[in-house]
Parts: C-alpha cells; sequence; structure tokens
C-alpha cells in the first residue's frame, strides 16, 4: 500500500506541533527552544540532502560534493564494504555512471531526522546502455534495460553541517534483476 507524501508530511507536522505545543503548556521554554532549534537544523541538514541528490549526484557535480560531504566521509555501501574519503566516495560514484549514464535520483518521497541524524528514501533510476567494468579490463556489455529502485540514505552530520557518516540502502538482487544481470 502506498501512503501518498502529503499524507505522510501532514502526519509529521502533527507530530511537531503536537511535541511543541505539549512542551509549551508544561511551560518549559527553554525545552521548546531547543526543539525549534534542532527542527531547524534538521530541515537545513535534508534541504543539502536534496541539493546533494537532485543537483550534485544527478548532474555528476562532484566538485560540489564537499557542501554536503566531509573530507573524511564514512561511507557503507549496500554490498557491506565501507569507504574512507571523499576522493574515493567521488570515484565510487563516478562508476555508478560509466555504465548507466542517465542515473539519477529525482525524488524523495519520506525525510525524517533527529539530532544529528537524517535519513531518506530516494529513487534511484537509470539504464543500463554502456559497457560495465567488471575489472582487469573485462566488460559486460550492456543489456538496454532501465533500473527503479527505492533506496535509503542515513546519515550522520558533523558540527560544520556535513555529512561524517553515510549509510546508503537498496536491494542489490533487485537492482541486478531490473538491468538483466539477475534472476
Amino acid at each position: 500500500m502506498k501512503t501518498p507524501t502529503a499524507v505522510l508530511t501532514f502526519v509529521a507536522a502533527l507530530t511537531l506541533v503536537g511535541s511543541f505545543v505539549h512542551a509549551a503548556a508544561a511551560g518549559d521554554a527553554e525545552l521548546a527552544q531547543a526543539f525549534l532549534a534542532e527542527q531547524s537544523l534538521i530541515k537545513k541538514h535534508l534541504e543539502t540532502f536534496d541539493d546533494l541528490d537532485y543537483r550534485v549526484f544527478s548532474g555528476q557535480e562532484w566538485a560540489d560534493l564537499h557542501l554536503s560531504h566531509s573530507k573524511d566521509i564514512v561511507v557503507h555501501w549496500p554490498d557491506g564494504h565501507s569507504t574512507k574519503g571523499i576522493e574515493k566516495h567521488i570515484e565510487d560514484l563516478k562508476a555508478m555512471f560509466v555504465w548507466a549514464p542517465d542515473t539519477r535520483i529525482k525524488e524523495h518521497p519520506v525525510k525524517i531526522g533527529q539530532g544529528a541524524w537524517t535519513a531518506v528514501i530516494g529513487v534511484m533510476e537509470g539504464t543500463f546502455t554502456r559497457p560495465m567494468p567488471t575489472g582487469e579490463g573485462k566488460t559486460i556489455p550492456p543489456t538496454g534495460k532501465a533500473y527503479k529502485i527505492k533506496m535509503a540514505t542515513i546519515s550522520h552530520w558533523n558540527s560544520q553541517g556535513v555529512m561524517d557518516e553515510e549509510h546508503l540502502f537498496w536491494d542489490n538482487q533487485e537492482f541486478m534483476k531490473q538491468i538483466g544481470l539477475g534472476k
């Protein structure tokens, strides 16, 4: 069952307002102020993340990745490996576009945050139109098949307002099936 984004946003807004009203009604203005400050910071992080996926990632504008990622970012990939450093992350991201140059993320139907953490569900799509490098000079020929998969990113943001840790999740089996390489 699909829940419209507007409904999720409305429920989240009601929850936030309810929390604020409860804090204010309890007479704890300091708590209410801290809550509003946290919500403002989360909103800023989520706006930065939208820009990351919609403009920087989808447009391959790697020179701007530092606007959302720290120099020593740790990235945990869906296949279980982790990398450290923005340069290695850029190298890995570029590799995704070699065989699917139209790779893009243009929607985030769910965006949430708490404290220094955000979680975003996105939809990544593209088409396997060019040879996929597999190492040692070998490639897999393109299938011409498109993919459209849900993905999630859970991120920790540092005091400089950029991510210092990023956890990426998507279903690799479904991904391979959609591009014609899996069953």
